[in-house]
């Protein structure tokens, strides 16, 4: 701390050097940062992916599943009874061949109360089946689930997963190697089934108070260790898609994605990752724009927080878990179709290789990034190039403190005054914009609890624009401000909002790479140009520029384009239209995953970001008079005659 708050450490070689060439070092890391990303799609920086867990022993599994006729008489069955429930499981046809095939069946189900109108409830109903381990004391247990969609489903069919799994657990009954409980669960509502049945399997509540009840179960196994997904669209599957990201950027360990390409390679299907398989090319440009493109794919997704799978809501609870989607068509030219014993055959392999683990999965991989199918990326390599970038911020704020800190040595040296610097009003502006952000983070629970009288409205009216209406009067903060013209303060302002910002960024690249390198990328080029100054046509300059990376002005920028490209063929009107739709709901959907699944992306935007940009906002708007400047060229003119006379 004596470096930092003595006035005379300024006078070292190693400061100067650093208030010299400070803005030239930044912008090098910045784009080394850049450079340093893009190498990473290069094939020599990235590694074949590898088992590190022998335990599994996958390749010693020999497949024994021919149970292909029971699951298409099963599917056959069940389309059969999917066309007398149109909108809900058929329960008792699943409960009776639960029973059937010898599983401990039961049924769960749970309550969900809309965010916005307490008095809209949905209900829901779970079934699962356990198989108890013949070999074990239930201590232990996988499950293999699958999402029931009706007819009416506006997603592709899952008729086949469930035909499938039954047909597994008719043939995994009959086997006497299973260490491990296995549990057959079937969701009703997709991801909010799985979520109430997590949450009462746990007995724990993850997202806010009385919007999902999850009721109670009277069947339970052990400690569950890994799962599967299944999402299969037909009885002949071309391709299987595995799919990994999870609730708020989580990734199952790697071993357990190995573990599925391994077997359908096995079995001779198709497999891929992002609908892509693995890519050769004799030259080396167009390989690296492949493996770039599978790489901001999967970023794309995990910097949203959001599941793209039922698996995802596994993982926080330290369950390791991923969704195998099976398509007809694929895309490889000449590949084999698989029928059912193919895709039974898969399921077994996976299944009695996780029935090997002695102990949970903790070798290889928790945090990746997949350029491939079979090729990955550890955070020890691509964790530097958001380090370079986030760096900027504190060598920034290193260097305007200690001028700060040696502007106010001279300034007492020669017994000049200037205007002093109020840390007690500086503080007081810093608590008060994060104040606000935490305002702006309960306004939609507060006008869905308490302002009834808008139930009538739709949930825009309701949510959306009292929130931007929020947002656009915390952008007149600045003119309330008195002390906006000080520049010491702004400047002091301006350090701590740079150390902030950097501390986040850093903090949420370790847990979500890909949403904290995406807000570096564009805030931290941003946040490098926003200073005190003495121009009033630099200081419009910084407010339209940092105006720009607004976290409501990038959302609806990045909608926009994403509108343009799925609609080419419409106007620009009806693509604005479209594209500001969209943007609401992106928003109202983000407030809902936070109060049901605890996504914490809203909350990170209000809490953090939004009182993170208020403060640089603030600072752009100061404009300092130029006898200030003046003042220091004189000291530092008289400072040069002072040592030339000696």
């Amino acid at each position: 701390m004596g470096l930092l708050t003595d006035p005379t450490t300024g006078q070292g070689k190693f400061i100067k050097i650093l208030l010299k060439y400070y803005s030239y070092a930044c912008m090098l890391l910045y784009i080394g940062g850049v450079i340093w990303f893009l190498a990473l799609a290069y094939p020599t920086m990235n590694a074949n992916t590898y088992f590190s867990e022998n335990a599994l022993l996958p390749g010693l599994v020999k497949s024994q599943f021919r149970e292909d006729r029971e699951a298409a008489r099963y599917h056959e069955e069940l389309l059969d009874e999917m066309n007398k429930y149109h909108d809900s499981i058929p329960y008792s046809w699943l409960l009776a061949k639960f029973n059937q095939i010898g599983l401990d069946t039961y049924t769960h189900n749970f309550t969900l109360t809309s965010p916005f109108n307490r008095k809209d409830k949905f209900s829901g109903k779970n079934v699962y089946g356990i198989l108890r381990a013949p070999r074990g004391s239930s201590s232990e247990a996988l499950v293999l689930s699958t999402p029931f969609r009706p007819s009416t489903s506006a997603h592709p069919p899952t008729a086949p997963s469930v035909a499938i799994m039954l047909a597994f657990a008719k043939f995994a009954n009959r086997e006497k190697y299973w260490a491990k409980d296995i549990i057959f669960l079937i969701t009703e509502h997709e991801q909010v089934g799985v979520q109430a049945w997590l949450e009462a399997y746990y007995g724990v509540s993850c997202g806010s108070e009385n919007i999902l009840d999850h009721g109670d179960l009277r069947g339970r196994g052990g400690a569950i260790q890994a799962a599967i997904n299944l999402e299969l669209h037909s009885e002949r599957i071309g391709q299987m898609d595995i799919k990994i990201e999870g609730l708020n950027g989580q990734l199952p360990n790697l071993d357990l994605f190995n573990l599925a390409s391994k077997m359908c390679t096995k079995e001779g299907v198709y497999q891929t990752f992002k609908n892509k398989g693995p890519f050769y090319s004799r030259k080396p440009s167009k390989e690296w724009l492949n493996y770039f493109r599978n790489m901001l794919s999967m970023m794309g997704t995990q910097a949203t927080g959001i599941p793209n799978g039922n698996h995802g809501l596994f993982h926080r609870f330290g369950i390791q878990a991923l969704t195998l989607e099976g398509f007809e068509q694929s895309r490889a030219k000449g590949s084999n179709k698989i029928w059912f014993v193919g895709t039974g055959r898969i399921i077994e392999g996976i299944f009695r290789s996780l029935n090997n683990l002695l102990e949970r999965f903790h070798q290889s991989f928790f945090f990746y990034l997949l350029p491939s199918s079979d090729r990955y990326i550890s955070i020890s390599i691509y964790i530097p190039s958001v380090c370079l970038m986030i760096g900027t911020m504190f060598i920034k704020a290193c260097a305007r403190w200690f001028k700060l800190q040696e502007t106010s040595c001279k300034e007492m040296s020669t017994e000049t005054h200037s205007p002093p610097v109020r840390i007690d009003k500086i503080i007081t502006t810093f608590l008060v914009t994060h104040f606000f952000g935490v305002l702006v983070s309960n306004i939609p629970q507060f006008m869905s609890r308490y302002i009834t009288s808008l139930s009538v409205y739709e949930t825009n009216v309701k949510v959306f624009y009292p929130l931007l209406a929020c947002l656009v009067q915390l952008l007149f903060i600045p003119l309330f401000i008195r002390m906006r013209h000080c520049r010491k303060s702004m400047e002091l302002l301006n350090i701590l909002a740079m150390l902030e910002l950097g501390t986040v960024l850093i903090c949420i690249s370790m847990n979500n790479f890909s949403l904290g390198f995406f807000c570096a990328i564009i805030s931290v080029p941003a946040a490098l140009l926003v200073n005190p100054s003495s121009c009033r046509i630099c200081s419009y300059f910084q407010r339209f520029l940092w105006f720009l990376v607004h976290p409501l002005i990038i959302l609806t920028v990045a909608v926009m384009i994403n509108t343009y490209f799925l609609f080419p063929e419409e106007r620009m009107k009806e693509i604005v239209i479209r594209g500001w739709d969209a943007t609401q709901q992106s928003v109202i959907f983000s407030i809902v995953d936070s109060m049901v699944y605890g996504n914490w992306l809203y909350g990170v935007v209000t809490n953090i970001f939004i009182p993170n940009w208020l403060c640089f906002w603030i600072v752009s708007f100061c404009v300092f008079k130029e006898d200030e400047i003046d003042t220091e060229k004189t000291e530092d003119i008289t400072d040069k005659d002072i040592k030339k006379t000696n």
